[in-house]
C-alpha cells in the first residue's frame, strides 16, 4: 500500500528556518574533493539519498569518505586526479547529477566501468555528454545505444582537446566536463551549443572550482580549462540548499505569513534565491540581510515569468499560483520534461485535481486559479512534486501527498519541518 501524508491546513506562519545543505553544492565539492590533492573537510554538507549516492559510488572508486551526518561533514582523501579503481558497477539511482559527474570523472582514470540507475534514470539523456567526452578522446558509449544509461565507459585517461557540447537539456552535460577537464592531460576548451539552461549552476560549478585552486576562463559560450592545474584539499562551507528554501519562501506567500530562511543571502552562489524576485513580483515583500532572506505573505497576483536559470523551483511557484488573482504564465523550462519526471505534464495534471485551469505548453504552463478542492497528489518518485504541492494543503484542507518518502533524494525531513513551522505559528 502507497504511504500518504495529509497536510493540515496552517493560519499565517510566523518562524525561521535553516534548511539542510545544498545538494549541487554537496555535490560538486565531493567530486572537486575527490580529484584534490590531499584531504578536504565539507561543513554544512547535505545527508540525504542523492549525496549519498554520490559518496558510495566514490567510495566505489577508491575514494576514502568518511561522513558525520550529525555534524554534517564529509572528509574526503583526494585522489590527486586518479581515482584508483580500474573495474566498477557504479548504481546511481535516479540522481542526475551523479551519473552525469561521474561518467566525465572515471575517464581520468584506467579500467572498465559501466553506470546505470532507476528506470526513470534509463529515460534521461546523456548522449551529448557522451558525444563531448568522445571529441576529448575518451571512450564512452549508451550501452543500449538509446542516449540513454546504462553507460559503459573505457577509461584510458582522458586526452582533452576541444569539444562542442549542447545547452539545451541539462546544465550538468557542462559541468561534468568542467570538472573533469582539469585532471585531462592536455588543456580542454569547451564550445556551448545553443541556449544553456539553468545557467546559474554553471556559474556555482566554476566558483566550487576556483574554491578548489582550479580557474575556468569564459569567453561568451567558450570555456578553458588550461592543463597543469590541479584541485587542492581544503575546508569547505556549504550553504542551505536555496531550492529547499523554496519551499518556505513559498509558505509564507500562501499563508500570509512571514518567513526567514538563515544561511542564505542575495549573493548566494546558488541562483535559486531568485525564485524570491518572482514573489516580490506576485506582491510579496523580500527583505535581504547578510546571512538571511525574509519573505512577507501580502495579497499575490499572477505574473509571466521565463524561470529558464530557476527551473528547480517551477513546481514551488506553481503552488503559489494558484492562490493569486489573475492567471500566471511559466515559460523557458522545456528541459524539465526530462527531470526525474516530466515535470511540465506531471505538475499540470496535479495542479487540474486540485481545481485549477491550466494549459500546458511545450515550455511551461499557464495556471489560472479555479475552486481549489481535496485532492490525492501523486509524486511520480520526484522530490520536488511531493514538497512544493505539500504547500498547497497550508490552505486547502484535504490535500494528501502519496510516496512522501521520494523527499529522501535531497530533503529526509521536510516533512517532519513543515510540520513544525505551521505549528509554530
Amino acid at each position: 500500500m502507497t504511504s500518504a501524508i495529509q497536510v493540515q491546513p496552517s493560519g499565517p506562519i510566523h518562524a525561521s528556518i535553516r534548511p539542510p545543505g545544498s545538494k549541487s553544492l554537496t555535490n560538486r565539492a565531493l567530486v572537486c574533493a575527490a580529484l584534490a590533492k590531499g584531504e578536504s573537510i565539507l561543513s554544512g554538507a547535505l545527508d540525504s539519498e542523492d549525496t549519498r549516492v554520490m559518496i558510495e559510488a566514490l567510495r566505489q572508486l577508491g575514494v576514502e569518505v568518511e561522513c558525520d551526518a550529525k555534524a554534517k561533514t564529509i572528509r574526503v582523501a583526494g585522489c590527486n586526479g586518479r581515482p584508483p579503481a580500474t573495474q566498477s558497477n557504479l548504481f546511481a539511482a535516479n540522481s542526475g547529477t551523479t551519473i552525469r559527474f561521474l561518467t566525465a570523472l572515471v575517464t581520468l582514470t584506467q579500467g572498465l566501468f559501466r553506470l546505470d540507475g532507476t528506470p526513470r534514470m534509463r529515460e534521461r539523456p546523456i548522449q551529448d555528454l557522451l558525444d563531448a567526452l568522445n571529441q576529448l578522446g575518451a571512450n564512452t558509449k549508451c550501452e543500449l545505444g538509446n542516449g540513454c544509461p546504462p553507460v559503459l565507459v573505457e577509461a584510458s585517461g582522458l586526452p582533452g582537446g576541444s569539444a562542442a557540447i549542447a545547452g539545451d537539456i541539462s546544465s550538468q552535460f557542462l559541468s561534468a566536463l568542467l570538472m573533469a577537464a582539469p585532471c585531462a592531460k592536455n588543456s580542454v576548451e569547451l564550445i556551448l551549443r545553443g541556449r544553456l539552461v539553468s545557467q546559474p549552476y554553471v556559474t556555482m560549478t566554476i566558483a566550487v572550482m576556483k574554491a578548489f585552486g582550479v580557474s575556468v576562463e569564459v569567453q561568451s559560450n567558450r570555456f578553458f580549462v588550461n592543463t597543469g592545474q590541479g584541485y587542492q584539499g581544503r575546508e569547505f562551507h556549504i550553504e542551505p540548499d536555496a531550492s529547499a528554501a523554496s519551499y518556505f519562501f513559498a509558505a509564507a506567500a500562501i499563508t500570509g505569513g512571514k518567513i526567514t530562511v538563515e544561511g542564505l543571502s542575495h549573493h548566494s552562489v546558488q541562483g535559486d534565491v531568485a525564485f524570491c524576485d518572482c514573489l516580490e513580483k506576485m506582491g510579496c515583500t523580500v527583505e535581504y540581510a547578510e546571512n538571511a532572506i525574509t519573505v512577507s505573505g501580502k495579497r499575490l497576483h499572477g505574473i509571466e515569468v521565463d524561470m529558464n536559470a530557476i527551473s528547480d523551483t517551477v513546481q514551488t511557484l506553481a503552488a503559489v499560483a494558484l492562490f493569486a488573482d489573475g492567471p500566471t504564465t511559466i515559460t523557458g523550462v522545456a528541459h524539465i520534461r526530462h527531470k526525474e519526471t516530466d515535470r511540465i505534464h506531471a505538475l499540470a495534471g496535479e495542479l487540474r485535481k486540485i481545481g485549477a485551469a491550466v494549459d500546458e505548453r511545450p515550455d511551461g504552463l499557464r495556471i489560472t486559479p479555479g475552486k481549489l478542492r481535496a485532492a490525492k497528489i501523486e509524486t511520480y518518485d520526484d522530490h520536488r512534486m511531493a514538497m512544493s504541492l505539500a504547500l498547497v494543503g497550508l490552505k486547502v484542507p484535504g490535500i494528501t501527498i502519496l510516496n512522501p518518502e521520494c523527499t529522501e533524494k535531497t530533503y529526509p525531513d521536510f516533512f517532519e519541518d513543515l510540520t513544525r513551522l505551521a505549528h509554530s505559528t
